[in-house]
């Protein structure tokens, strides 16, 4: 299972600390772009989950273009 955790920085670094203390988990730092990109995909994801439920409608790649 993989967790993304979204902290200020000053507390995030003693949480880190814990986690690395423990034998089963894996812990490793991402960029703020890599998290803006992960927050936009998941948006885009739910956005497409939301027209193919009949909740948003949807927008042709033709009119994305111009």
């Amino acid at each position: 299972m993989k967790v993304l955790l979204d902290r200020k920085y000053n507390k995030a670094m003693h949480l880190l600390e814990v986690l690395k203390g423990l034998s089963h988990a894996k812990t490793t730092t991402i960029s703020s772009e890599k998290s803006l990109l992960l927050e936009e995909i998941k948006e885009a994801v739910e956005n497409l989950s939301l027209v193919r439920q009949g909740n948003l409608k949807a927008r042709s790649a033709k009119d994305l273009l111009t």
